[in-house]
C-alpha cells in the first residue's frame, strides 16, 4: 500500500501549533497535527500581550476567538508596598494592538483546535510519539494512541509546537542552560465568588514580594481566577508542608492581596513548577523547527511566553511552506536570528527585573511619559521594532536609565 506523506506534521495543538496549522491551512498545504493529550486539558500562560493578536489574525482565528467573550487586558498593573505602576498598551510607542485577553487556557486552546478542526485540519488527540526517523527529506513517526493502537506517519517537514512535552528537543539532546537560573512556580484556581467590581476585578496585576519574588492575580471573564507565586527556589524553601499549605503560607506574605483569598477553596491542588526556565542550542535543523516553549521558555512576569509561541509558530510555518515549495529560506537568518532577537530583547528585561533595576525603573514616582511608552510597547510585546530605542538599544537603555534614577536618588 502506497504510504501518504504530508506536507508538514504539526506536533501539538496549542497556540503555536494551531497559529501554524491556520497558516498553512489557508495555502492549501497537507498537514497533520499530533496532540499527546485530550482537549479541554490544563495549561498555563493565561495572561498574552498584544503582539499575539496580530499573529491570530494572520492565522485567521480572531473570529472565532472574539465570540468567546474572553476577558480583555487593557494592560497591567504592578504593585510594590504602597506603589503602583501601571501601564496601559493604549499608550504605547508606536503601532500594534493595544488590547489583547486574559484567559482559561482549557477553554482558549480548546478554541483554537475547534476552530482548526472546523477548517478541515485533521487533529489526532491522544497521540504520543514514540519514535522519528528522517532519511531522504522523510521522516517516519511511529505513534502510540490511548488505546495502544500504533501507527505510522510520513512528512517532509516537522514543527515542534508540542511546549512543555519538547519532543524533539528531548529526542535529539538539543537541551541548553537556560537563560533565566533558579526560579520556580506555584500556582492554582479560585472560583471568586465575590470578586471587586471594575478594573480591581479585570485587571492582571502583578504583587511585588521581594526583588526575585512576585505573586500574580490574573482574572477571567467566567468569574475563575488565577493565583500564582514566582520566586527563587530559596525562597520557596523557606516554606514546609502540602502545596496548599505551601500556597496559603505564601499568601500570607502578600501585601495588596494578603486576606482576599482566604475563604476560597482551591479548584486544583497548587501545582509546583521547579526551574521554570528552558533554552535549547538551536531551534531548527534539517527538515525541522521549534516553536514556542518546544524551543524556549524564558519566565512569566512579562506574559511572553504565548506571543513567542505564536510568532515562532507563524514563521515557521511560512517558511517550511516556502522551502516545501522550492524556495531558497536561510533559515538561520530568517528564524533563528529574528526569533533570537525578540527573546534577547525580553530576556534583558526580565534579567534586568529580578537585579532590580527595571523595578526601580517602574516604581519611580515621575516617569517619563515618552520613556514609558517606549517600554510599554516592549511589554505589549513589539520587541522587533527597532524604531523603539528600548529595542534597539535594549540593554545600554536600561542600564542608562536605571543609573541615571539612581543619581537622582544620591542628589
Amino acid at each position: 500500500m502506497k504510504k501518504e506523506i504530508k506536507d508538514i506534521i504539526i506536533i501539538g495543538a496549542g497556540p503555536s501549533g494551531m497559529v501554524a496549522a491556520g497558516y498553512l491551512q489557508k495555502q492549501n498545504a497537507s498537514l497533520l497535527v499530533l496532540e499527546k493529550q485530550k482537549f479541554p486539558r490544563f495549561s498555563i500562560g493565561e495572561s498574552l500581550i498584544p503582539r499575539c493578536m496580530d499573529n491570530f489574525d494572520e492565522a485567521g482565528l480572531l473570529p472565532a476567538l472574539n465570540r468567546e467573550g474572553f476577558q480583555k487586558k487593557f494592560g497591567a498593573r504592578f504593585l510594590r508596598g504602597n506603589e503602583v505602576a501601571e501601564f496601559d498598551f493604549s499608550k504605547k510607542f508606536g503601532e500594534g494592538w493595544d488590547w489583547t485577553w486574559q484567559v482559561s487556557r482549557a477553554d482558549f486552546d480548546k478554541v483554537l483546535a475547534d476552530e482548526i478542526s472546523s477548517r478541515g485540519v485533521e487533529i489526532q488527540f491522544e497521540t504520543e510519539l514514540k519514535s522519528l526517523e528522517y532519511k531522504n527529506g522523510i521522516w517516519e513517526i511511529g505513534c502510540i494512541d490511548s488505546s495502544g493502537n500504533e501507527s505510522q506517519f510520513f512528512a517532509r517537514f516537522i514543527i515542534d509546537s508540542s511546549g512543555n512535552g519538547r519532543v524533539l528537543a528531548r529526542k535529539f539532546g538539543l537541551e541548553a542552560p537556560p537563560k533565566i537560573y533558579d526560579h520556580s512556580s506555584i500556582f492554582t484556581h479560585i472560583e471568586e465568588t465575590n470578586r471587586p467590581l471594575g478594573k480591581e476585578g479585570e485587571q492582571i496585576s502583578f504583587e511585588v514580594l521581594d526583588t526575585e519574588t512576585w505573586f500574580w492575580y490574573i482574572p477571567f471573564s467566567n468569574g475563575t481566577s488565577s493565583l500564582g507565586f514566582v520566586g527563587s527556589n530559596e525562597w520557596f524553601e523557606r516554606f514546609e508542608g502540602t502545596n496548599e499549605e505551601l500556597f496559603r503560607k505564601m499568601l500570607e506574605e502578600t501585601n495588596y492581596y494578603n486576606g482576599r483569598f482566604d475563604n476560597y477553596d482551591f479548584q486544583f491542588d497548587p501545582v509546583k513548577l521547579q526551574n521554570i526556565s528552558r533554552n535549547v542550542n538551536y531551534i531548527h535543523g534539517e527538515g525541522f523547527a521549534l516553536t514556542g516553549n518546544s524551543a524556549e521558555f524564558l519566565d512569566p512576569v512579562f506574559s511572553s511566553g504565548v506571543a513567542f509561541a505564536t510568532e515562532s509558530g507563524l514563521l515557521a510555518a511560512k517558511l517550511a511552506y516556502r522551502e516545501l515549495n522550492g524556495e531558497k529560506v536561510d533559515w538561520e537568518k530568517e528564524y533563528s536570528a529574528y526569533i533570537n532577537k525578540g527573546v534577547n530583547v525580553f530576556s534583558t528585561y526580565v534579567k534586568e527585573w529580578y537585579s532590580g533595576k527595571l523595578q526601580e525603573i517602574f516604581f519611580h514616582p515621575n516617569p517619563s511619559p515618552q520613556i514609558k511608552e517606549q517600554i510599554c510597547a516592549v511589554l505589549a510585546g513589539y520587541v522587533w521594532d527597532n524604531n523603539n530605542p528600548f529595542v534597539r538599544n535594549h540593554k545600554r537603555m536600561v542600564s542608562n536609565l536605571y543609573e541615571l534614577i539612581r543619581s537622582e536618588k544620591t542628589v
